[in-house]
Parts: structure tokens; C-alpha cells; sequence
């Protein structure tokens, strides 16, 4: 019940929040150099069509209007046209938004499955040569991954995988050129090919995200793990863990409530990073050429094509905004004490 209180109080915040954050978009966009009309239309285009553009856009109309309009046209679900590309931003993003995804829940799952293990294996005292090895294996990605950029991993690993070894295909795409893209169902072609049954294509999918998503992983998961290794340190060297191995409960049990005190924060962690991801992957997408939301983004702005902008920031606040709630609540389920709090 506390639970849902609080979920009701986030998500009442998040109207004030998103029209805060739709204002200062649309003025700072509108700040950006050029004319969107003559950008359209073209250098050789003359002033008369230009006018004529900018009223039916409606920019020549003063901002408070504009904004209006817009918030009107947003309060029907039309996120707006691009005025480069002519299509509709709409349709756009129903093709570019699962590939960000499909590459931000990949990279989230190499982190879960590679990295929180690892980091938790080399915080354990002992563990003989395994142990020793994680610890090595530990040290050595802490100071690796914060300093390579995550582009410059991306092209190690195509020179290496693709082009030395031939273990991964390059940076052609989502798909090979030869393959078919699975019926649209979600739009993740892993997904996608897994419903239809179409294992060649789910395997040629997966080969393409394999070397993104590791990029992703490597570069962005390093904070999580981080705060894994010493939250868990942190929490089997505590008094109570002392005590309890004092009193003659078992490993596994002195463990497990080791890890639960040491979870809340890596939680936190892990909702901050993934929070950063859809910015973090504009360059990977732009490197292994997966046609996402951030290179759209960015092809937008090199454009000043206002349409794409306000729908890129506005998914990235929402997708933010839900991020901090799932861990919001997920740390309440492992420390009932702050969901007493916040439901005061």
C-alpha cells in the first residue's frame, strides 16, 4: 500500500516535471542558429516560399504561441514532422527507439550477468586462485574502463573481432545485407525474430549487437561494478557480519544478508548509469551504425530539425523519470524503514 502511495505522488510530480522540461527545450532549440524554413527549402529557394514555410510552421508567430501550438499538437500525439527528412517523427521513432533499447537493455544484461558477479566474487575475502584471479581480472577493468572513450573501443573491437579474426560481422548494421528483417512486433529484432520463429534471423541480430552491446557494457557498467566490489566489501567487513559469524550462522546465510545491506546502494548505481545510457549510446550507434534514437538525435541537431530534438529530450526525461522510480522502489523493498519515510 505504501508502495503505491508513493507511486501515485511520483507520478502526479511527473507532469510539472515534463512541462518544466518541454519549456526549456523548445526555448533553448529555438536558439540555435539558422532558419528551419530556408534550411527546408534549400539556399536557392526564394524569400517569398521561405515566408510562406515559416507561416505555415508557424514561426513567425511570437514563442508563447508557438509553444501553445505545440503542447496542443503534443496533447493529441502528434510529436511534430521532421522538416528535413519530411516524415513524421512519430513513425521514426517507432524504427529507431528499439534499437536504442534493444542495445540499452543488452549492455544492462552483459552488466547483470558479467560484471555484478565478478565484482562480488573478487569482494569476497579468500576463494583461492579463483578469487585471486577476480581480484586481478577487477583491478584491471577499474582502471581500464574509465579511461577509454567508448567510441575508441568500438573500433578496437571491429579491427580485432571483424577484421583481424572474423568472429563478429562489422559494422553494417542491425542485420546482415543479406537478411530480411523480422515481421514488427516490438520492433527489437532479437525479439521479433524469437516470436516468429526465425532462429537464422535471431542469431544474425544477436552477432550484430554482441560487439555494441560489449562496448556499451565495458565503458558505461564500470560505476555499478564499482559500487558493487565495495558495497560488498564494505558489508562483510560490518559488526553485524562479524557478529554473525560469531554465533555460528553459516556462509551462505552471513552472505545473503551481506549482500542484501549491500544491494540499496548498487541499485542506486545502476538507476544512475542507465539514466546516462540513452546519451551514452548516441556514439555507439554512430560507430556500429545501428540507426537509433541518438544518431537520429544527432542528425537532428546538426540540422536544428526542432521536431526530432523535443521528442528525443522529452523520451530521454520520461525514460529518466521511470528509471528513478523502478529503483526507488526497489530499494523500498530492500529497506522497508525509507518507504515508512516517504509515506509520511
Amino acid at each position: 500500500m505504501r508502495s503505491l502511495i508513493y507511486i501515485g505522488r511520483r507520478l502526479l510530480l511527473l507532469v510539472p516535471q515534463l512541462l518544466l522540461i518541454s519549456i526549456a527545450t523548445f526555448v533553448l532549440i529555438r536558439a540555435l542558429p539558422g532558419d528551419p524554413a530556408r534550411l527546408e527549402l534549400g539556399p536557392l529557394a526564394p524569400q517569398e516560399g521561405v515566408d510562406q514555410l515559416r507561416r505555415q510552421l508557424r514561426l513567425d508567430q511570437p514563442l508563447p504561441q508557438q509553444y501553445l501550438a505545440y503542447v496542443e499538437r503534443l496533447a493529441q500525439g502528434n510529436l511534430g514532422r521532421s522538416w528535413v527528412g519530411s516524415t513524421e517523427v512519430s513513425a521514426d521513432l517507432a524504427v529507431r527507439l528499439p534499437a536504442t533499447l534493444e542495445l540499452i537493455i543488452g549492455g544492462m544484461l552483459l552488466v547483470a550477468v558479467v560484471l555484478v558477479p565478478l565484482a562480488m566474487v573478487s569482494a569476497m575475502p579468500g576463494g583461492g586462485i579463483a578469487g585471486q584471479l577476480a581480484r586481478k581480472v577487477s583491478f584491471g577493468y577499474g582502471l581500464l574502463a574509465g579511461a577509454l572513450p567508448d567510441f575508441w573501443l568500438g573500433l578496437v573491437l571491429i579491427f580485432v573481432f571483424f577484421s583481424l579474426l572474423g568472429w563478429a560481422p562489422g559494422p553494417e548494421g542491425r542485420l546482415g545485407i543479406l537478411d530480411v528483417s523480422p515481421d514488427h512486433v516490438t520492433g527489437m529484432y532479437t525479439v521479433d525474430a524469437l516470436i516468429a520463429g526465425d532462429l537464422a534471423t535471431f542469431w544474425s541480430a544477436l552477432a550484430h549487437l554482441a560487439l555494441p552491446c560489449i562496448t556499451l557494457a565495458f565503458v558505461y557498467g564500470a560505476p555499478v561494478f564499482k559500487m558493487v566490489r565495495s558495497s560488498l566489501e564494505s558489508a562483510l567487513k560490518a559488526d553485524y557480519t562479524l557478529y554473525a559469524r560469531a554465533v555460528g550462522l553459516r556462509p551462505t546465510t552471513v552472505l545473503r544478508y551481506a549482500m542484501r545491506n549491500a544491494a540499496p546502494p548498487s541499485i542506486v548505481m545502476a538507476g544512475v548509469v542507465s539514466g546516462y545510457l540513452l546519451g551514452g549510446a548516441v556514439l555507439i550507434e554512430t560507430v556500429f551504425n545501428l540507426n537509433g534514437l541518438g544518431q537520429y538525435a544527432v542528425q537532428a541537431v546538426t540540422t536544428a530539425d526542432y521536431a526530432p530534438i523535443q521528442a528525443f529530450v522529452l523520451i530521454s526525461a520520461v525514460f529518466t523519470m521511470l528509471v528513478y522510480l523502478l529503483v526507488d522502489l526497489a530499494y523500498f523493498a530492500l529497506d522497508p524503514r525509507v518507504s515508512r519515510g516517504a509515506t509520511r
